[in-house]
């Protein structure tokens, strides 16, 4: 049986449907309550020191980690989402921290290359169960994280792997079963139901709206410091960005170009969250739900953005495709990346015995599930830097290390 705990005195100012710790389902493995902070923040904490979390340094979504200094990182990307989602929640009288766990655990399953490196091992997973980003963070979260004596895994609360598994919606739903889902996801729910055809909670769904948020405007910062457009270019094509540009120009007319920049995706984000807590609030005032309970039975998400900001969103979104995202320099990094990752997979699946030591499979598999999966773990885990070098050192003459 799951635990139940929390301070009784935290969640003093939510909102009826908030989650509150004090009625938390707990933890699959039972714990002491902490005299000093209550069960989210726990978590929060416990990611945070995550050797997972702490490689997300060395991950990027568009451009290799070694490129550039200044471009976000899975590890800085998570860190704004985090901030950006704790920031509407608390408007929404939602409970903050975890809010910010949810955000902070959401791309820790992610392997290096961004989604170029999941596609190729999803690829590579053919015929072994496949490979999503989304169930090896709860893999990760889990089983693969090796810290306390008494569990695999950080041991959290069932809200916020709730909350990072169903983050865009439910799960099982008409015409996809839970059968139809990874094996991770599967094998977890069987003995600790995340009940994954319903709604996530409030905080879960703010957390998956300030992912957008987040990528969508430090994109732009990105793919200007990169050369890859300019701030005029997005001026043109997206009103949206045009709107907010104007206003920067009228308060700080002659503003050098990288405080021009900074001070539009500024207020860009701040636009991006107005509308998310509008829009949300006026959902939960026509919904009415008494309690987080009412969020997960209700028909829809009730976080969300306006039609307004959708479409505001959407024109950005073809110009970032365009521009950035199918730019040939990215494409020939995406290229690269896929023939790392794919080969390094090919290596270890037809020859497990050049895995490091610590990564064999205990009894007779040779080249089957249990292997790929076992391999699939260490490459997902990898930086982009050490993905380059375990490439090198697989491929390349001369020292192996």
């Amino acid at each position: 049986m799951a635990q139940k705990s929390g301070p009784a005195a935290a969640g003093e100012g939510l909102a009826p449907y908030a989650t509150h710790c004090a009625r938390s389902r707990g933890r699959l493995h039972p714990e002491p309550d902490s005299a000093a902070r209550t069960p989210f923040e726990r978590d929060r904490d416990r990611i945070v020191h995550a050797s997972a979390f702490r490689r997300l340094k060395g991950k990027t979504q568009v451009f290799v980690a070694h490129e550039g200094d200044h471009y976000r990182t899975r590890l800085t990307h998570s860190l704004e989402v985090a901030q950006i989602a704790r920031a509407a929640a608390k408007r929404l009288r939602l409970d903050t921290d975890l809010t910010e766990a949810c955000a902070l655990a959401h791309d820790i399953g992610h392997p290096p290359f961004g989604h170029t490196g999941e596609d190729v091992l999803d690829e590579c997973m053919h015929g072994f169960g496949g490979f999503d980003h989304n169930a090896q963070t709860l893999r990760v979260l889990t089983k693969l994280e090796e810290r306390y004596p008494r569990f695999d895994g950080l041991n959290l609360t069932w809200e916020t792997l709730e909350g990072v598994v169903k983050h865009n919606g439910p799960l099982v739903r008409a015409n996809f079963t839970l059968k139809d889902l990874p094996a991770a996801i599967q094998e977890y729910d069987a003995h600790h139901d995340l009940e994954l055809a319903t709604w996530p909670g409030l905080e879960a769904q703010v957390a998956a709206c300030a992912d957008d948020i987040a990528y969508n405007n430090h994109d732009i910062d990105d793919g200007i410091r990169a050369g890859l457009f300019t701030l005029d270019e997005v001026r043109a094509e997206a009103p949206m960005v045009a709107r907010v540009a104007d206003t920067v120009e009228v308060d700080y007319p002659g503003l050098e170009p990288s405080r021009f920049i900074a001070e539009t995706v500024r207020r860009l984000i701040g636009v991006w969250i107005d509308d998310l807590v509008w829009e949300s609030s006026r959902r939960l005032e026509a919904a009415k739900p008494k309690s987080a309970e009412d969020v997960r039975a209700h028909a829809g998400a009730l976080i969300s953005f306006s039609e307004t900001m959708f479409e505001g969103q959407a024109a950005l979104r073809r110009f970032l495709m365009a521009r950035m995202y199918r730019h040939w320099k990215v494409n020939r990094r995406r290229s690269h990346a896929k023939r790392i990752v794919r080969e390094v997979f090919d290596v270890f699946i037809n020859e497990p015995g050049t895995l490091p030591s610590d990564w064999h499979v205990q009894g007779d598999d040779p080249g089957g599930v249990r292997t790929a999966r076992r391999i699939c773990d260490y490459i997902a885990g990898m930086t982009d830097d050490y993905a380059i070098e375990e490439h090198r050192r697989l491929f390349a003459p001369g020292r192996l290390s």
